[in-house]
């Protein structure tokens, strides 16, 4: 009996498969945490270029109309694909220099999830957009209503296919500032304040 016991204790038999038992959760865990983490990072940066995206084809006309912020929207909702297009909320408004740096909302346009913002809200700038600068740095801000910019928010609620179970959606969200470049403003017909 005893003989046995030491050849029992002395196999090695069927170690690789106990150990690989032992480590295939933690293996597997790892990898799809790695797959649900580089959707993640994906759908963010998806989010940051539809903010970029939205405001920079705003700001490349003179105005625009109540149509033209509808296909805005929509190749912008697109730029999220394959992930869900029903979650994005985009808001688009134009800026105006409020004479000390910062400014107030002309107009805003929002897609069917968005919220606009309302005509005259302020804005605060943590960048000097609304100034004119010189190369010391020294910046002096634009007169009142003489220069604008585009203000592109996006707002996406990201649901994992896995981690759904788990930790549910999980707000994204990027907002992007644009020049106008044909003129100081862009107008926006039939959008409403």
């Amino acid at each position: 009996m005893l003989t046995r016991l030491k050849k029992l204790f002395k196999t090695r038999d069927g170690l690789a498969a106990v150990e690989f038992a032992l480590i295939a959760p933690v293996l597997g865990t790892m990898l799809l945490g790695t797959i649900e983490l580089c959707n993640a990072l994906e759908c963010h940066q998806k989010v940051t270029m539809v903010a970029s995206s939205a405001a920079d084809l705003v700001s490349q006309a003179n105005s625009v109309s109540s149509s033209d912020m509808s296909d805005v929207f929509n190749a912008a909702a697109a730029i999220v694909y394959p992930f869900d297009q029903g979650n994005i909320s985009i808001v688009i408004s134009s800026v105006l220099s409020d004479g000390s740096g910062n400014g107030t909302v002309d107009w805003s346009v929002a897609n069917a999830n968005g919220k606009k913002l309302n005509s005259g809200d302020p804005i605060t700038l943590s960048q000097p957009l609304m100034s004119t600068c010189d190369a010391d740095g020294n910046c002096t801000p634009c007169d009142k209503g003489k220069c604008s910019v585009i203000l592109a928010q996006v707002t996406y609620n990201y649901t994992s296919p896995i981690g759904k179970y788990f930790v549910g959606s999980v707000p994204m969200s990027d907002y992007f500032f644009e020049r106008p470049r044909k003129s100081a403003t862009v107008a926006c017909n039939s959008c409403g304040g």
